[in-house]
């Protein structure tokens, strides 16, 4: 994809980002292009320049989420070792790609199928969801899960951790997302670990 050039200032880019930040605050059902146009202080034309929909819009938006989750799930390919540390791995990067993309992320939590584009998102979010369950019972067949916990609401309790980091973190100058995936991983495999 292209990225097309309009008037000054109003490149793809910060389109989308001011698009995302209506999206989180009025719902993307809320949101009409007349909404964004005004926020902007352009034309829905000038924004059609970019984009032919504000289904396209949303589609930027979530991929940019599931993207960066789905490249920290293709990292743990190539690592070498226990599942559990792999596991870790995913759940330090997922923080971290929270954190780099935190309004994106925020959007993709939101969606509801409401839309064609939000059955994609959401349909991506379930393979996620069964790539992270793999590790979990690969974890558990290696002997470092406790035995007795469903794979499956395990790895819903992990992300459903990370997840909530949208409705409360906000970053501040200085702060490190390796601090914050500390805390999370501390929190999450002293509980899940067998001793």
């Amino acid at each position: 994809m292209t990225t097309k050039r309009g008037r000054p200032g109003y490149d793809l880019e910060s389109l989308l980002l001011v698009a995302v930040k209506l999206f989180n605050e009025r719902g993307y059902d809320g949101t009409s292009m007349e909404d964004l146009a005004r926020k902007l202080g352009i034309t829905k034309s000038a924004i059609y320049y970019h984009v032919p929909s504000k289904d396209e819009l949303l589609r930027l938006a979530v991929d940019r989420a599931l993207d960066g989750l789905f490249a920290v799930v293709a990292e743990v390919d190539n690592l070498p070792g226990r599942a559990i540390d792999r596991l870790e791995h995913v759940l330090r990067g997922s923080v971290a790609v929270l954190v780099e993309r935190l309004p994106f992320v925020t959007l993709l939590l939101r969606v509801r199928g409401n839309t064609k584009v939000e059955r994609a998102a959401l349909a991506r979010r379930r393979e996620f969801d069964h790539l992270i369950t793999d590790l979990v019972k690969q974890a558990e067949a290696e002997g470092d899960v406790r035995e007795g916990l469903d794979p499956a609401t395990v790895a819903r309790l992990l992300f459903g951790m990370v997840n909530s980091l949208t409705e409360w973190y906000r970053p501040r100058r200085g702060s490190d997302h390796a601090e914050l995936a500390d805390t999370v991983c501390h929190m999450a495999f002293d509980g899940i670990r067998r001793p």
